[in-house]
């Protein structure tokens, strides 16, 4: 992990200095469902938006699908939170994340931190992140879970509850599941995702950094 600074503007790798001067900052959360195999493409597609920088915060259990040498961002997990505090000067990583970003994606969301989040459980990083949320700025979550935990009735009550706080669904869709099964519940394809995110930055109701 990087030292946490204080945010600035900057440009993310690979990008050119031409890019606009309206720069915006989105925070991708990554739990622990088998679409988190697709973080680095998501990450990778969010880096072709020009001016946006991306760090990610991931659950311990998100990390057994993807590798962190794949992910071209800052990865923050749980042990960050508290290798960064020490004393009371120290910055909180999860208020300091909430100020740094304009936007979160939580993709996939799994069924136990849906859960967490519809009951303002916040035991790691990530959920703290979300409970201290600034409810001005856009949250869009993205469930993923298998058909049956996704056809249960509590499911679609924790979903409303979600966007009952201002967050956006972006629905999961159907397909074959990695365990097999065929039915609703697969988180939406990568592409809807960043499209989502591109027209919110389109619309240009974000504060510029």
């Amino acid at each position: 992990m990087e030292p946490f600074s204080s945010p600035e503007p900057g440009v993310p790798a690979g990008k050119s200095s031409s890019v606009p001067q309206k720069k915006h900052r989105v925070l991708v959360g990554v739990t622990g469902s088998v679409a988190a195999l697709k973080l680095p493409l998501l990450v990778a597609e969010l880096l072709k938006i020009t001016g946006l920088e991306v760090k990610v915060v991931t659950t311990e259990r998100a990390k057994h699908f993807y590798s962190a040498q794949e992910i071209p961002v800052t990865l923050y997990s749980d042990e960050d939170e508290w290798q960064l505090w020490r004393g009371r000067s120290d910055p909180v990583l999860h208020i300091e994340l909430r100020r740094w970003a304009d936007l979160m994606v939580v993709a996939p969301l799994d069924a136990n931190t849906l859960a967490k989040l519809a009951n303002g459980i916040c035991d790691n990083l990530l959920t703290c992140v979300i409970r201290a949320w600034d409810l001005s700025k856009p949250l869009l979550f993205c469930p993923a879970m298998n058909t049956a935990m996704w056809e249960h009735p509590i499911t679609a009550q924790q979903v409303e509850r979600l966007k009952g706080f201002g967050y956006t669904e972006i629905p999961c869709v159907v397909k074959k599941l990695v365990c097999g099964d065929e039915g609703r519940g697969a988180m939406a394809e990568v592409w809807t995702i960043v499209e989502s995110v591109r027209r919110i930055l389109e619309e240009g109701n974000l504060p510029t950094q």
